[in-house]
């Protein structure tokens, strides 16, 4: 909703099962609220019918739901803007493409790592570079209560488990600096964990997710969020630089260069072929900060 805001676009309708929602007066108090989809679907199609369609349709639904909801932009005749991950599944996209050319409406995914400055100077420094190999350890640490696995995002059939949850920005990342994927192979996956190793283009990655808050290093203990990745030895620094992404994808988006279903495509297939990979643990070699598993 900062985003719509921020841009100049103006929130005429909101669906959402949960009414406690009253973040909604900080942003857009004059929104129409529907908490049953079919009275929502009814309210979109009116509008519609009134020559007062909806230019945009905001997909911020569980991650099992949102090839659902983006198809329903598309037949409203709205294009759709989808947060992480568009689908699931790389077959979904493909549906979604043919909606595509159907309706003559466009899908825009949320991708802001490529949109960091520090990301973009990153790729900058790679593209330059003559390093036909680059060794990549990534770590992302996003500590979460109990709440996460009673709700929808601990339930891997409707968010795609740790990796896609809370991993698939990486994902791209990855493929967008160093090249498309040669290899994936996962060497842990369970309800808190993932952990595996790519190879991406010009670089081989070791990688490893959690949203336990006891996976913290010892100098990030007290934080709630830990974020590392290490190029051939070297830290790269991007902590910061997140407050604004939401908006800035909104801005490209309005502009024409947002990014569409053939951009998400790789970090989709990635944690899908994860999802369905036998377990091929290397015994002998931990990762830095955890005790609870053994990886390459």
């Amino acid at each position: 909703m900062r985003a719509i805001k921020a841009v100049g676009g103006d929130l005429k309708v909101a669906f959402d099962p949960n009414d406690s929602v009253g973040v909604i007066d900080s942003h857009f108090p004059d929104a129409s609220f529907f908490v049953e989809f079919e009275r929502f679907d009814r309210y979109i199609d009116k509008l519609r019918r009134r020559g007062r369609k909806i230019d945009y349709v905001s997909v911020c639904s569980p991650n099992y739901l949102h090839d659902a909801h983006v198809r329903f932009a598309l037949r409203s005749d709205a294009d759709a803007i989808c947060e992480k991950p568009l689908v699931l599944n790389p077959w979904n996209i493909d549906g979604l493409a043919e909606i595509e050319r159907e309706t003559g409406r466009k899908v825009s995914t949320i991708l802001q790592l490529r949109l960091h400055p520090s990301i973009i100077e990153l790729k900058r420094k790679i593209d330059a570079s003559p390093n036909n190999e680059f060794a990549v350890d990534l770590t992302y640490i996003a500590s979460r209560g109990r709440w996460y696995h009673v709700s929808w995002k601990g339930d891997e059939p409707r968010s795609g488990g740790v990796a896609t949850n809370i991993g698939i920005h990486f994902f791209d990342m990855l493929t967008y600096l160093f090249g498309p994927v040669r290899s994936n192979a996962a060497h842990l996956r369970d309800s808190e964990r993932a952990a595996g190793f790519l190879e991406c283009g010009r670089a081989r990655v070791r990688w490893f997710l959690s949203v336990d808050r006891g996976d913290l290093p010892s100098h990030a203990v007290g934080k709630t969020t830990y974020r590392s990745i290490v190029i051939d030895g070297h830290e790269v620094e991007f902590s910061d630089g997140f407050t604004d992404l939401h908006t800035r994808s909104y801005e490209e988006i309005l502009a024409h260069r947002g990014f569409g279903l053939s951009d998400v495509r790789s970090s989709v297939e990635i944690v899908s072929v994860f999802r369905q990979a036998s377990l091929t643990p290397r015994a002998g070699e931990r990762h830095p900060f955890t005790k609870n598993y053994v990886t390459t």
